[in-house]
């Protein structure tokens, strides 16, 4: 008696289980889960903040449904540690079933995850890792942000073009630093100017001041700089505090070193740096005083560089996703490639062949306006291919 009542228990609750787990599983089915990995803490903090709230603005502005189903996102911070951020994506993939990856601050995080989205056919949007090799690293990676060839070159055809002849370069030494120097350096020298020295900085916790006292000795018509997007201001201040500005020594940068997160920070050292950059929050279209209008309203603070990837990595995901009526894998990747679109920014094209984005590049300069520091675009170089994938 007791062993077939327990059967008939057992048996119940079995069918009840099953049910639940069926009513689960169809549940899952309904919701689109997108990973998205970012450092929220650790020293790119403030990519993983801008990234994070530039999600939450694309949620509120489309709402959580595209491919006729539900989009849940979850981020993960990885502090930017690439252990970790691999980890975080192996989870994501195998427990979350996620539909794509996303975020990536830095490029050792996003080329430690690579192979996870090629062993498991997972799109993986990146959102602000820079260097030119990453779209290589899988045939699963689309980009939205930027890549370092395309703002160093622009920024040495400018150069050569205003009477800078002699530079020094100095870059964060990982990966999109050596992209700086490399096409910097290149394009400078082939347009007939000279680099005097190639100085770089580690990217954990640099001190700026021994190759500042170098720069100062070899007393260059500019330096140029890549710095990761969150070492810009502690290095314009030393700028500062050695007189390199006093000495006649211009400074030359990538939009990352005038970021506009810590613009504001900067001071007045930072007037009249020319940078060049695919993004401004004070780039003149109606899309983007849009955007920087509605981010400000939801954040107190001012969107940058980073916000902007993150803003179209949402874009390309949701695109993707109704085009191919929620699919996944191969569908979903394909749906990505050669998507065409206005972002704040200006006009955008992820590259179907590369999978990488073709955009303008803007030449600007710090000025001050209404009490605030701004990059105030002056010059263009339209859509703009990744000059490291021509070679």
């Amino acid at each position: 008696m007791n062993s077939r009542r327990f059967h008939l228990i057992t048996g119940a609750a079995a069918a009840a289980a099953l049910a639940f787990g069926m009513h689960h599983a169809h549940a899952q089915a309904d919701t689109l889960k997108i990973g998205v990995i970012l450092p929220m803490t650790g020293q790119q903090a403030s990519t993983g903040k801008q990234i994070d709230a530039a999600i939450k603005l694309w949620m509120a502005q489309n709402g959580n449904k595209a491919g006729g189903k539900t989009v849940e996102v979850i981020v993960k911070d990885d502090a930017g540690i690439p252990d970790t951020t691999r980890r975080l994506a192996q989870e994501l993939v195998v427990n979350d079933k996620v539909v794509a990856l996303a975020g990536f601050g830095i490029t050792p995080s996003a080329l430690a995850t690579a192979p996870i989205a090629t062993q498991s056919k997972t799109p993986m949007v990146v959102m602000a890792a820079a260097t030119s090799a990453i779209t290589a690293a899988s045939p699963y990676v689309v980009r939205t942000s930027f890549t370092l060839p395309q703002a160093a070159v622009g920024l040495a055809e400018w150069a050569t073009k205003n009477k800078i002849g002699k530079v020094v370069t100095l870059v964060a030494d990982y990966g999109p630093g050596n992209d700086a120097e490399k096409y910097f350096a290149e394009r400078m020298t082939l347009n007939g100017g000279k680099v005097l020295d190639k100085l770089r900085t580690p990217l954990r916790s640099p001190d700026f001041a021994p190759v500042l006292q170098k720069v100062r000795d070899a007393a260059p018509d500019a330096l140029f700089v890549f710095l990761p997007s969150g070492q810009g201001a502690q290095f314009m201040k030393q700028f500062g505090e050695r007189g390199l500005d006093k000495a006649g020594i211009r400074l030359i940068a990538t939009g990352d070193v005038t970021d506009d997160d810590q613009l504001n920070d900067m001071g007045d050292v930072a007037l009249g740096v020319v940078s060049s950059h695919h993004y401004s929050a004070a780039h003149d279209s109606p899309a983007n005083k849009k955007f920087v209008a509605a981010f400000e309203a939801a954040n107190k603070f001012r969107p940058n560089f980073m916000a902007v990837g993150g803003y179209d990595g949402m874009r390309v995901i949701y695109n993707a996703l109704n085009a191919s009526k929620g699919a996944r894998g191969e569908a979903l990747l394909n749906a990505m490639k050669g998507q065409l679109f206005e972002s704040p920014r200006g006009p955008v094209l992820i590259d179907a062949q590369t999978r990488d984005i073709v955009q303008d590049i803007y030449i600007r300069k710090v000025e001050k306006k209404n009490g605030q520091l701004w990059n105030i675009e002056f010059d263009s170089i339209k859509q703009m291919k990744d000059p490291g994938k021509s070679k």
